[in-house]
């Protein structure tokens, strides 16, 4: 696989406000056109295991987010989990997917079972399920389909890329 293109890697960077570490890829693009997930590979450069295979990065999503998660939906969706077995299995299904999908990238012993973003028992972070919904499509993961659906057009303002640069 060949890795991410420059002009994507100069867009994470202005995204992020630093060096991304470990893209593999694009995993997901804006409707603006721009990354706003990336893969992660499982190892990074300097050999620091990292679970987080999909990772957020376009700061206005990223901010929509996390204002999710300061409203109270993460724990309203881990407790939900308790609650409904049938969320609680589509959320355990959610977490397969993410370690078979990183471990067809690397296989890397010291996270071997650990996905992110609290799968798969309770709701850590929504960024995480985010970019997991992103990256694989609507269906996979069912609590990140959920945020997505609350969260406002973070792309309607026009790429923010752009405007980093602009600042």
């Amino acid at each position: 696989m060949s890795g991410p293109a420059e002009a994507d890697l100069e867009a994470v960077r202005r995204q992020l406000g630093r060096e991304p570490r470990g893209v593999r890829r694009v995993a997901h693009r804006c409707p603006c056109g721009q990354p706003d997930v990336v893969e992660t590979s499982p190892r990074l450069p300097d050999g620091t295991p990292f679970p987080t295979f999909f990772y957020l990065t376009c700061p206005r999503a990223t901010g929509a987010v996390s204002t999710l998660e300061t409203g109270g939906l993460m724990r309203e969706m881990t407790e939900r989990l308790a609650g409904d077995p049938e969320l609680a299995a589509a959320h355990a299904a959610a977490h397969e997917d993410y370690l078979a999908r990183r471990d067809a990238a690397e296989r890397v012993p010291e996270i071997e079972g650990v996905s992110a973003g609290g799968l798969p028992t309770r709701v850590k972070c929504l960024h995480v399920l985010v970019a997991h919904s992103l990256a694989a499509g609507r269906g996979v993961d069912p609590l990140g389909d959920e945020a997505l659906d609350a969260l406002p057009p973070w792309w309607a303002a026009g790429p923010c890329a752009q405007q980093a640069d602009a600042s």
